[in-house]
């Protein structure tokens, strides 16, 4: 069965080459790019010059699952594998996939996430890394949906897989607080635009309940200092999700 990988990219140029790579058993390769400005375009060349690709400019405007959809469209196959710049597709995962029957409409893959060197196995992350995301589809069986934090909604029945995407996010500090400001800006728009409501009681418990809920109730501080990081950060865009989206009707009533 021949399979298209999607990727999309912004900016890559530090993640991209390992993780076209992992993709390189796939028979088609389409990225999506959002205008990057750095040498992302001159590396996804170089490393797939050898396969038949596309690379496509559009910009994300704020909609992950309209650009997934976008890539969806674009290929020429019937199975799609979904990738993001930085993931790898682990060898186990390529071999069961290039011995899978095809027999479902989608596929889980579980994932495991790498965070400052160590690997993430409990909190935030536990449950993708046991129940997997879906990310290898059947063309037609199904859609993109969510501005942020995007899902693959399918009728379909979906399997999961036992091999492993590896997740390599927020290398530094820096990254990961720079990501956290803009994805919860992305959210905020996005529950605004849905007529979610929020107050300052929320503002301030949503936050505290995901705290202890990933750190103390999901094992997260059994990863230890970066168990601790990971859950206070993913608590902080939270909050920040809330205020921002407080500040929005705030401003309107104003």
């Amino acid at each position: 069965m021949k399979i298209s990988a999607v990727i999309l990219t912004k900016n890559e140029e530090k993640n991209i080459g390992n993780c076209l790579r992992s993709v390189m058993f796939c028979d088609e390769i389409v990225v999506v790019d959002d205008y990057s400005t750095d040498k992302t375009a001159d590396i996804i060349r170089r490393v797939v010059r050898s396969k038949p690709h596309k690379i496509l400019q559009r910009k994300l405007a704020g909609d992950f699952a309209g650009q997934r959809n976008f890539g969806l469209s674009e290929v020429n196959n019937d199975w799609v594998l979904f990738v993001d710049a930085d993931e790898v597709v682990s060898p186990q995962l390529k071999r069961e996939i290039k011995k899978l029957k095809f027999n479902e409409d989608a596929y889980a893959l579980k994932r495991r996430d790498f965070f400052w060197g160590k690997e993430l196995r409990y909190g935030e992350v536990s449950r993708v890394r046991r129940r997997g995301i879906t990310r290898l589809v059947k063309k037609k069986s199904g859609y993109w949906q969510g501005n942020v934090h995007e899902i693959f909604y399918t009728a379909k029945s979906v399997a999961v897989l036992n091999g492993f995407i590896d997740h390599y996010p927020h290398p530094s500090l820096k990254d990961f607080l720079h990501s956290i400001n803009t994805y919860s800006s992305l959210r905020a728009v996005e529950l605004y635009d849905h007529g979610v409501k929020v107050n300052l009681f929320d503002v301030v418990s949503f936050p505290l309940a995901k705290f202890l809920y990933n750190y103390l109730l999901s094992l997260g501080f059994i990863d230890g200092p970066e168990g601790f990081v990971y859950a206070f950060l993913m608590s902080f865009h939270s909050f920040l999700v809330r205020a921002k989206l407080y500040q929005f009707y705030q401003l309107k009533s104003g």
